[in-house]
């Protein structure tokens, strides 16, 4: 028999893991995406010869989807992954203290490290386990809680501002791309239990040793034609037809390609093209939470820290990544901003000059050392805003329209908007199509489960 022909819109992780797992099914694919290189909202700009990324994207040992993702596009090589996570913590003063596990189990692996966080008082790190023991206690699918402010919850369980401040937004803020105090408390449990606190190493931190135009777009690329994926880059999907037969063809490419089933793998704000008429509505409800980079090319070396974080101070956190970036003398630091709202209005140059400067505050090194090229990355819609009352507007994979689906981090797979919630979307829109697509030799593959933790 003919194999099923699925069509996906968009060549971000969603639709590559959508394209992926849609063949490895047996399915035919054609990926459309319109931009040069596959890899959506992860990418990377050329600057002066040297590459950085739009933004410091890194995973957790817990991100089993996107892990599985990463071996399959043949890149788990180009990945670090702590042994056990470690995460420094930086203030100006030169206080340092650090958030880390050992080798007890969960719960029990955080004590250590929390009886000694030296940001906090004594009693404040009392606070924590308290917090950490009702928290663990908390069900992320509880939709009530997804109608209370993660902060409001903290300061009812004994939670200071420092407290706050000085250790759960330092967790917060990166994961969910709001503060604690704009946090829907049902995705903050989601990201504090299956990180933090359900297992001992769910919370280990890995991110690119390579720009990630290599590590999702080039390998991705090779993955996906070695597997016969017709991929069409540079190629921008204008309209959406439907047949008499239920076929669907993509029009406004090179070719127009009728296939059976579409997953549109694309912005929320793009989904009007494909014939989901609600989708302007659905982007103006999930809102949107920006991300910066500033990139900092010095002409030496200034600290040995692959990453840290930081208190009393502009920097959130900050990544080594001179190898990735291709600089071969100095260092490149590159200092990334979660819900970064404050920042966008604010030109390259300022963004710049107030970095170096909490550069130089945090790490007394720095203070000798010569600027060399910088660079900044904005992007204004990196994530959908993880707010109180979100999850209602999380549409799932499939619409009112027979054969057509979605995919992106943005929908509802109780993940907030991580790489690990791209990744299961989109393997969750390939099986939904393929369930539809169901009276085809591909009944075997619809028996597996293709979306989990």
């Amino acid at each position: 028999m003919t194999p099923v022909r699925i069509g996906i819109v968009g060549g971000g992780l969603a639709g590559i893991a959508a394209a992926l797992s849609a063949v490895d099914a047996g399915a035919d694919v054609t990926l459309v995406e319109r931009r040069p290189t596959l890899g959506g909202l992860t990418s990377s700009i050329q600057h002066n010869g040297l590459s950085f990324d739009n933004g410091q994207h890194v995973f957790l040992r817990c991100c089993t989807a996107y892990r599985s993702f990463l071996d399959r596009i043949g890149a788990t090589d180009e990945v670090y992954l702590q042994r056990r996570l470690d995460v420094p913590v930086l203030s100006p003063n030169g206080v340092r203290a650090t958030i880390s596990r050992n080798a007890l189990p969960a719960p029990l692996h955080l004590a250590a490290s929390l009886a000694t966080y030296r940001h906090l008082s004594w009693p404040e790190r009392v606070g924590l386990v308290r917090a950490a023991f009702a928290l663990r206690c908390l069900d992320p699918a509880d939709s009530s809680l997804d109608e209370v402010s993660f902060a409001d919850w903290l300061v009812r369980h004994g939670q200071s501002e420092r407290a706050i401040d000085r250790l759960w937004n330092l967790i917060a803020l990166p994961t969910l791309n709001v503060s604690a105090q704009d946090a829907s408390l049902a995705l903050a449990v989601k990201v504090f239990r299956v990180g933090l606190l359900d297992r001992s190493d769910g919370a280990d931190v890995g991110w690119s040793t390579v720009p990630l135009a290599k590590l999702h777009g080039s390998n991705a690329l090779r993955a996906l034609d070695a597997s016969g994926v017709d991929t069409q880059v540079n190629a921008t999907a204008t309209s959406l037809e439907r047949t008499s037969t239920g076929s669907f063809v993509i029009g406004g490419i090179a070719k127009p390609t009728t296939v059976d089933a579409v997953i549109a793998a694309t912005s929320p704000r793009s989904l009007s093209t494909f014939g989901v008429p609600y989708g302007a509505s659905i982007a103006e409800d999930l809102g949107e939470s920006p991300i910066v980079n500033v990139h900092l090319v010095l002409d030496r070396r200034v600290t040995d820290l692959a990453m840290a974080a930081a208190i009393d101070s502009p920097i959130e956190y900050l990544f080594d990544r001179t190898q990735s970036s291709g600089v071969t003398s100095g260092q490149c630091l590159t200092i990334s901003l979660s819900a970064a709202d404050r920042y966008l209005g604010v030109g390259s140059p300022e963004l710049v000059a107030t970095f170096l400067e909490a550069l130089r505050e945090l790490i007394p090194a720095a203070r000798e050392a010569q600027l060399v090229d910088s660079f900044v990355t904005r992007e204004r819609a990196a994530t959908f805003r993880a707010s109180p009352g979100v999850g209602a507007s999380r549409p799932a994979m499939t619409t009112e329209v027979p054969g057509l689906f979605l995919a992106g981090s943005w929908c509802d797979t109780g993940w907030p908007a991580t790489m690990e919630s791209a990744v299961l979307s989109g393997n969750q829109a390939a099986s939904e199509a393929l369930a539809y697509l169901s009276d085809s030799p591909l009944n075997e593959f619809l028996s597996k489960e293709r979306i989990g933790m």
